[in-house]
């Protein structure tokens, strides 16, 4: 029997359209397309100008022979072009692979023949993936683009030049909605430490909501003026580039991340906005007083990855900077939590209200929710900010799965919740907090110890810039921690006297039983790679 409020009321064109982030730079060339869009060195160009670059791109994708569904590959800092593929590779129905300008040649190419890309766009100065590339994949269509390296076409092997490619699409190209919302927008690799890495496939509604999330979370006004700190390979950006369009914002691009670079732009720019890992701001906290003169106006950051430090958030306040505390993975497109302020947070005193800040909080707005059970049975961790669980998440913000394996998207999502391998706690307020991933909690004599508890003792320490612990194989205990600590500049401390300031935080069992000084391996993102740490102190310990 149907319903009466299902007879005669179904989906027409006139009451649903798919939900895609490709809308949000229509509407901005509508409505605000005379507003500054995109800064990078001279360049500045308006929302107009820059969906009709979007327009010509989707337009010559289109007649290179992209088709709907294939995947379209960038290897791009974050520069003008990276923003237009965000809107130009969707609009000619492709998938775009942003790829890790980090990585090694090899793990590019495994990249481009798994998610069998039909077109790369790379910058001149990855000119050695271009080639190998061209050589590798005959039917690949390799677009360059000139930014800080001059072009050189000898490099290239069948190359077109990204501008004059640019010049042979229609700038009033006709683009279509995705056929369903669930379609592919996006493919991102995940980091591969162990094995090859895996293909997150995101889709357009997933990029919609958490675009629109961001905004949320942040109280993102019109016209917020955003840096490019965070790389735009990575989860997209968190979705920003389809925030910024949202919000008719100013992109404005950063080739390669400086400190003092920074505090010059959102001087001259009036920078509102940014993004970046804990490694980020701590460099931004920790520099000169004088780079930072004659910025009096509110800088508003999100900050994800490992928690960040005590100290890095109690910085951040003083020096003007709000900090939002934001948790999730490649997985959930970026952030798909947040640490939401309260109000009484603000009558703590500082250390206080930073470790309530250092939490990974809740679920976003327009996710359906994140908490912590256990692995096994899915039962709910209670909440008492002890009982270790894995924190899950459900929702609309949560990938299609794994491109090209069933297996591991099957287990991933078993018992109807994505499983994120991080190991937290539920405190009294429902808040989450991560204590470790599952392969870093550290099992010494049977006892459980947090590396990031330890950490964030080793940030309280004034000398400490970044910080690493990871387990150590130890005859008496099995295994205990091994602290790896970067130094600020100029500053000077024994090991001891490390471990003498943890003593003054940690009980005994948890304290480092060894400190290795010096850089430490990290990411294009910011994240220390504890798997080369291990790898460190096994080969120490084989000699």
């Amino acid at each position: 029997m149907t319903h009466m409020f299902e007879e005669g009321l179904q989906r027409r064109e006139a009451n649903y359209v798919p939900l895609t982030p490709i809308d949000f730079i229509l509407r901005a060339a509508e409505v605000y397309g005379e507003r500054l869009a995109v800064v990078h060195g001279e360049i500045r160009r308006n929302w107009r100008e820059t969906y009709e670059r979007a327009r010509r791109l989707a337009s010559a994708l289109r007649q290179a022979g992209v088709e709907r569904g294939d995947t379209v590959a960038a290897l791009l800092p974050n520069i003008p072009p990276m923003i237009e593929a965000h809107f130009g590779v969707p609009m000619a129905g492709a998938v775009l692979n942003t790829l890790n300008t980090r990585l090694d040649v090899s793990s590019l190419l495994f990249m481009l023949r798994h998610g069998e890309a039909k077109a790369l766009i790379v910058d001149t100065e990855y000119s050695e993936l271009a080639h190998r590339a061209a050589l590798e994949f005959p039917e690949l269509r390799v677009i360059s683009v000139a930014d800080a390296v001059p072009a050189d076409v000898t490099k290239f092997i069948r190359a077109t030049d990204y501008e004059a490619f640019l010049q042979t699409g229609d700038p009033d190209f006709a683009w279509t909605l995705p056929a369903d919302e669930w379609d592919a927008i996006a493919l991102n690799y995940t980091s591969g430490t162990t094995g090859d890495p895996k293909g997150v496939v995101y889709h357009h509604r997933g990029a919609y909501l958490n675009a629109l999330s961001n905004i949320l979370e942040w109280d993102m006004p019109k016209h917020a003026v955003y840096l490019w700190t965070l790389p735009l390979f990575h989860c997209n950006g968190w979705c920003f580039p389809w925030t910024v369009a949202a919000r008719a914002g100013v992109n404005v691009c950063l080739r390669k991340f400086d400190a003092k670079t920074v505090f010059e732009l959102i001087r001259r720019e009036g920078i509102t906005h940014y993004c970046g890992a804990p490694i980020v701001q701590s460099a931004l906290a920790n520099a000169p007083a004088e780079w930072r003169e004659g910025i009096t106006h509110r800088v508003s950051t999100m900050v994800a990855g490992a928690a960040p430090a005590p100290a890095v958030i109690a910085k951040m306040k003083e020096i003007g900077f709000d900090l939002t505390h934001v948790y999730g993975l490649t997985e959930t497109y970026g952030p798909a939590a947040v640490c939401a302020k309260q109000e009484e947070w603000d009558t703590l005193d500082d250390n206080a209200r930073a470790e309530m800040n250092a939490r990974q909080g809740v679920r976003y707005h327009l996710q359906a929710a994140v908490t912590v059970l256990d692995p096994d049975t899915l039962a709910p961790a209670p909440d008492d900010g002890e009982t270790l669980g894995e924190i899950m998440f459900r929702g609309n913000i949560c990938m299609k799965g794994y491109l090209k394996n069933e297996r591991a998207t099957e287990a991933t999502f078993r018992g109807g919740w994505f499983h994120t391998g991080d190991l937290g706690v539920r405190m009294p307020d429902g808040y989450i907090r991560i204590r470790d991933r599952s392969k870093d909690i550290i099992i010494s004599g049977g006892e459980n110890i947090s590396s990031i508890e330890v950490e964030d003792t080793l940030y309280r320490h004034p000398a400490v810039s970044v910080a690493a612990v990871v387990a150590m194989a130890d005859p008496k205990w099995g295994e205990v921690p091994c602290a790896f600590v970067e130094l600020k500049d100029g500053a000077q401390v024994s090991a001891e006297e490390i471990i003498a300031h943890c003593r003054l935080f940690l009980a005994g069992y948890k304290l480092p039983k060894a400190v290795r000084f010096g850089e430490l391996p990290k990411t294009s993102t910011g994240k220390i790679q504890k798997f080369e740490l291990r790898a460190r102190i096994k080969a120490e310990q084989t000699e």
